[in-house]
């Protein structure tokens, strides 16, 4: 069965993005990139909230910018074609290999589970995330840490979660201070 994973860039205090709702302190070093070009290679299908949709639709004509380095150009061409999966009340259409959800997360998640595919299901956004998390469907967290307290904001980890039982099972520290740590929910 194909795993669901949520991955996203973190502060040490546990937040997405801070209390304005900015988080330019998640821009990778050349490593961190590296390692999420890695990242994506495993995934099948994305699962996005609209917000973190809305910010990754640069991806979608990024490969027209000249300025672009070798491995921002890679990390576009794995991207693109990555099929998505967009949950939003307020959009009426996505662009590229995305279409909009009709039912729930875990809905979409088991009809996904039921098909034939490769890859993880991965899910990326603080809020989709805690509805899949509710539901007990995440197998595994995927955090990219970073050396920063931003005092606030949008949580990684939905409030008011029931425990779970976590297994590390790896840890990766990069010359910028930034760790991973993968963590698979203990069943």
């Amino acid at each position: 069965m194909r795993s669901v994973t949520y991955s996203m860039n973190v502060s040490l205090d546990g937040y997405i993005a801070g209390p304005d709702g900015d988080f330019n302190w998640t821009g990778p070093d050349d490593d961190v990139f590296r390692f999420w070009i890695e990242g994506i290679r495993e995934v099948g299908v994305h699962l996005l909230g609209r917000r973190l949709y809305e910010t990754m639709l640069y991806w979608e004509t990024a490969d027209q910018d000249p300025s672009l380095d070798e491995a921002q150009l890679e990390w576009a061409g794995l991207w693109n074609p990555l099929p998505k999966v967009v949950f939003s009340t307020t959009l009426s259409s996505v662009q590229g290999n995305a279409r909009l959800a009709s039912g729930d997360v875990a809905e979409e998640i088991a009809r996904l589970r039921s098909e034939p595919g490769e890859g993880d299901i991965a899910i990326g956004g603080a809020t989709l995330a805690a509805q899949a998390a509710e539901a007990g469907l995440i197998d595994e967290y995927r955090t990219i840490v970073y050396p920063v307290l931003v005092g606030g904001g949008v949580p990684f980890f939905p409030r008011h979660e029931r425990r779970v039982d976590l297994e590390l099972v790896e840890t990766h520290t990069f010359a910028s201070g930034v760790v991973h740590l993968r963590h698979r929910v203990a069943r």
